[in-house]
């Protein structure tokens, strides 16, 4: 899904979640290391799960694409906040829409595929109606 990451506001998103920046996060350029983007995301995506009550067995998701654009780089420290919304719903998998942005710019975008898993029956189940409702936002 292509997106128009030059005219997404922090408004666009319903979850947002604040993070800083720590010294560890930096890499040999003195800048945050674009791996730990990753991270930051993986962070507030799990909070974001928990509207759903995740319980990680028989409803449970799994990452299966991850996306990620690099705008620009990020300097320590600093204060990021991290949106993200639903923008997709398949039968078993969604997509969840990521952005980080550093005082109101935008740092990296990104779209998360996720699929809907049951680990107890081993198999891929239809979108929790948890989800189908908050892709409706």
């Amino acid at each position: 899904m292509k997106l128009n990451i030059e005219k997404t506001k922090i408004n666009d998103f319903y979850f947002k979640h604040k993070i800083k920046t720590r010294f560890r996060d930096l890499d040999a350029f003195k800048h945050v290391n674009n791996a730990t983007f990753l991270s930051y995301l993986e962070d507030a995506r799990l909070l974001f799960f928990k509207r759903w009550n995740i319980n990680f067995k028989e409803k449970s998701l799994i990452v299966a694409s991850a996306k990620i654009d690099y705008i620009s780089q990020v300097s320590h420290p600093s204060e990021l906040t991290i949106c993200q919304k639903i923008n997709r719903i398949g039968n078993k998998s969604f997509d969840n829409y990521s952005v980080i942005f550093c005082q109101q710019k935008i740092v990296c975008a990104a779209i998360i595929t996720i699929v809907c898993y049951d680990f107890i029956l081993k198999k891929t189940i239809p979108v929790y109606t948890e989800i189908k409702n908050d892709f409706n936002l």
